[in-house]
């Protein structure tokens, strides 16, 4: 191939290259987080949340005074420290690079091997961050992406317990708070549309008003499609069998089914500016490093902030629906 790759070519790459390739493992998540609302900046904890209140306008009264509050439902959104270490052959990894260098059609030059190798690496950590997105449960004993954060179905699992002593302190999500709804029967191929109907249809009726994201496993996904195509199929509207938009909703509820939703016991109906997801990619804490382990082996060394919240879990903005066992 008469390409060689070494520590030093690696190490003048990420000099110029470190900003970009620290978004790597973000653009790897694309087709999950382009349903989300990415925010960069975040090291650590930052506060987000709801703010809530009411001003009237009355008949003319000089001596009109309004003194109720302003309601903030605040929330953490924590993105965590995390590293890893990763002792690589670098003529293993070149035979994968040059093989999808050459199929994409791409100049193959030092720079771009190296380039490629980068990038292959950095989007690893991308795909497993997609993977864990809503699963993980953080665990600072932990060795993997999974134990890293907590995902949006770990926060959601927390958020439907009281907590205190005897539950003083009330769930956050719950059938009281008309955030939640349990289903009684599993979703299958013949009543995938109306279960999914009567989620949208239970939620808070401004939820219903605006444009809004239902997340589903494929599965699911593929059962609705299925129900649909065969209660509608012989409608003259219905003129294709993949179905983006939930029946009903006036194209303001799109259906998302994600590879990372399988196993889940939620379905989530949220707008996706609720859907937070947090990086850094700005400080100097996170960082790229290529060192030489041994003879014929390199190490790979990235450390970067991630973590996902929910801006809030207020009835107008979301609702969990909890799969039947």
């Amino acid at each position: 191939m008469g390409f060689t790759i070494d520590k030093d070519s690696l190490a003048k790459e990420i000099t110029i290259r470190k900003t970009e390739i620290l978004a790597m493992p973000k653009q790897k998540m694309a087709d999950t987080i382009k349903h989300m609302t990415p925010r960069t900046g975040i090291r650590y904890k930052e506060i987000v949340g709801q703010i809530d209140g009411d001003i009237q306008v009355g008949p003319y009264d000089k001596s009109r005074v309004d003194s109720t509050g302003m309601d903030i439902k605040g929330r953490e959104l924590e993105v965590f420290f995390g590293n890893a270490v990763k002792n690589f052959d670098p003529n293993e990894v070149i035979q994968s690079v040059y093989g999808e260098a050459t199929n994409k059609g791409a100049e193959l030059t030092q720079a771009n091997i190296n380039r490629y190798v980068l990038a292959f690496l950095a989007s690893k950590a991308g795909e497993n961050f997609s993977k864990s997105i809503w699963s993980a449960v953080r665990n600072a004993s932990g060795t993997t992406t999974a134990d890293l954060f907590n995902g949006f179905d770990t926060i959601t699992a927390a958020d439907m317990l009281a907590t205190g002593a005897l539950g003083v302190v009330p769930a956050l999500i719950s059938v009281a708070n008309k955030n939640l709804i349990e289903l009684g029967a599993a979703i299958t191929d013949s009543n995938a549309v109306d279960m999914l109907k009567s989620i949208y249809e239970g939620a808070h009726e401004q939820l219903q008003s605006v444009p809004s994201k239902m997340f589903v496993s494929r599965a699911i996904y593929n059962a609705y499609n299925n129900d649909y195509q065969s209660s509608h199929g012989a409608l003259p509207y219905n003129t294709q069998y993949k179905k983006t938009f939930l029946e009903g909703s006036d194209d303001l509820c799109e259906l998302v089914p994600l590879f990372n939703k399988n196993g889940s016991p939620y379905i989530h109906l949220t707008t996706q500016k609720n859907m937070l997801v947090g990086f850094d990619l700005e400080s100097d804490l996170e960082k790229i490093v290529i060192e030489k382990f041994a003879a014929f082996t390199l190490q790979f060394v990235m450390a970067m902030f991630f973590g996902v919240q929910f801006e809030s879990v207020s009835p107008e903005v979301l609702m969990v629906a909890k799969l039947h066992a």
